[in-house]
């Protein structure tokens, strides 16, 4: 099947009515609808992106993949389980379990009225807590899923995809000005010492790869690669 080409340029928060639930009354909700629950996190990310990149990139794919499919959009869950990010300030993470808990009451919640469920997540802390609370929901007969919004291709955290992500979205709250980059070295070669001291351990300022080169126009293609790839998940 053919899926429609995305619109990009409809993906700012200003656009995003028709499939933003939270706008909404209680008669305009169709039967048994598709929910796309974006899931992100308020952590440090750098000093020129805000607290909210990651909630703000999945809210966007969320609401790409709503225009092809015809699903709403749920308000985000904006606090996630970002204890790597503790030591910068301004970071809120409320740790796995009450994560778990809080997608799993939800979907409890959503199964009155909605039919599939699905969380798309922003922001790799969550993951594993998303998969045992999807496994436990499958378990209990909710038609439910999550996907990732992958950001990593280029670098981890805050560097040349994720500035893009966020000079497409969100212009104005990119302060390209302080930019700089962070420690650029693979996951694999960090990752003993960031487990073991957090982001702060490993990039001073917070910044795994590099922002230089940023562009909006970057950020547009990586957005439309990752609804592409959340459209392709939920059709298989």
């Amino acid at each position: 099947m053919t899926t429609p080409a995305l619109d990009t340029q409809a993906l700012t928060p200003q656009a995003l009515t028709t499939q933003a639930l939270a706008g909404q009354a209680w008669p305009d909700v169709p039967e048994q609808p598709l929910v796309l629950v974006p899931v992100g996190s308020i952590e440090q990310h750098g000093p020129h992106l805000p607290f909210d990149t990651d909630s703000a990139i999945a809210a966007a794919v969320a609401a790409g993949v709503a225009e092809r499919s015809g699903g709403l959009v749920a308000p985000p869950l904006v606090y996630g389980n970002s204890g790597e990010h503790q030591s910068f300030p301004g970071t809120m993470s409320i740790g796995a379990e009450a994560l778990r808990l809080v997608v799993v009451e939800l979907v409890r919640s959503l199964a009155t009225w909605a039919g599939r469920v699905v969380f798309v997540n922003a922001h790799g802390g969550n993951a594993p807590t998303l998969a045992d609370a999807v496994k436990q929901l499958v378990g209990e007969g909710h038609d439910v899923a999550w996907v990732p919004c992958a950001t990593e291709e280029v670098d981890l955290h805050a560097g040349h995809t994720e500035t893009s992500l966020m000079l497409h979205i969100r212009p104005g709250d990119v302060r390209l000005e302080r930019a700089a980059a962070g420690n650029t070295a693979p996951l694999a070669e960090i990752l003993p010492a960031m487990m073991a001291g957090g982001v702060g351990a490993v990039s001073p300022n917070g910044v795994l790869g590099d922002p230089a080169g940023a562009s909006a126009e970057h950020g547009r293609h990586v957005l439309e690669a990752m609804v592409d790839d959340v459209v392709r998940r939920l059709d298989r």
